[in-house]
């Protein structure tokens, strides 16, 4: 267990934000964690618990304790003719547990190739590309209340999915910490290339396999999205928004080109990037942010940003979106 005061944050959020916690707490294992969250003076602090920080963006020092997973382990735990469970510890680097899987030639998260962060918070957080979610694969979760410091163990239905949502993110919110992941994979072949430009860009091998597909993916977001390591982001800053079906309706009238994809037989979704892109967002700067040239999703820190450079190219563009097409677009990034 590693216990810090006045630590520094730069390491654990990818905009490359400079920000202090009053303390910052990882940790190795469950009994570890439960070992933590007794602790008496922890009380009279907010407590954070955060992943590989990709998702994150600091406006400030944190004046409580951050925590931070450090458990560890792949390994599958059972299995039957068609599928194969797979407990994943919450520290895990996420594209290593989707490398994993590959290798050992199991299809279902080959899709989620490449997304920054860590286990625990995909979970919250229901990480999805190229039409797939993780809840499409987790057949369980594992978590410690943090009042008690008693196990829990959520299946699929229990966590509540739906789009970069969770029952954590929701009602549960700050009273559960995860601690391992339990992935159900497919040992038969089952590809999702409908998305996108999957197939044309598969066309480039002789056959299909789980290993061209992720080696397929990475390409692809490589193309569109910067590298966290050379220009500081947090990947898509916006969600896609749900719009109901007259109102897009009415939208494609005056905009043909505007993209979508069916929810339901009431709701659509729209492309956050092609609305922000239509508002000329595309490759501006604001202060030391700005809006990547080559997918409009993402804000990056282009050298000696502020958090609050960040925070206002976002609201920003928010309004902007809202005076051109009446739709309000969310933030995906979290506000610490």
């Amino acid at each position: 267990m590693k216990i810090e005061e006045n630590y520094s944050l730069l390491p654990h959020n990818t905009f490359h934000l400079q920000a202090n916690a009053r303390f910052f707490i990882e940790y190795n294992s469950v009994g570890e964690l439960v070992e933590v969250l007794a602790l008496p003076w922890i009380k009279e602090y907010p407590v954070f618990h955060i992943g590989g920080g990709s998702n994150l963006l600091f406006k400030g020092d944190y004046k409580g304790v951050i925590l931070h997973s450090s458990v560890k382990g792949m390994e599958k735990i059972g299995e039957d003719e068609e599928s194969v469970l797979v407990k994943v510890g919450s520290g895990e680097v996420w594209d290593d547990v989707v490398a994993f899987t590959v290798e050992a030639g199991w299809y279902g998260a080959e899709n989620l190739s490449l997304i920054p962060g860590e286990t625990g918070a995909a979970a919250v957080q229901n990480i999805g590309a190229y039409g797939i979610e993780l809840k499409d694969i987790v057949d369980s979760v594992e978590a410690v209340e943090r009042s008690t410091g008693k196990i829990r163990i959520f299946n699929n239905a229990e966590c509540e999915y739906a789009y970069r949502e969770s029952i954590f993110k929701k009602e549960l919110k700050d009273q559960y910490i995860i601690t391992h992941v339990v992935l159900r994979l497919q040992k038969k072949q089952q590809f999702h290339l409908e998305y996108g430009n999957i197939q044309s860009e598969l066309a480039k091998y002789d056959t299909v396999t789980l290993t061209n597909v992720r080696q397929t993916i990475i390409a692809i977001r490589e193309s569109k999205l910067p590298d966290t390591d050379k220009l500081g982001n947090a990947g898509s800053f916006f969600m896609n928004p749900y719009v109901a079906l007259p109102k897009y309706l009415n939208l494609k009238q005056e905009y043909p080109q505007m993209p979508h994809y069916p929810v339901s037989d009431d709701l659509v979704k729209v492309p956050a990037a092609w609305l922000i892109e239509q508002c000329g967002w595309k490759g501006r700067e604001w202060g030391g942010a700005g809006v990547h040239d080559k997918q409009c999703l993402v804000l990056v820190n282009r050298g000696g940003a502020l958090a609050s450079d960040i925070v206002d190219l976002a609201a920003n563009i928010q309004t902007s979106v809202k005076e051109k097409f009446d739709i309000d677009i969310t933030p995906e990034v979290i506000y610490i």
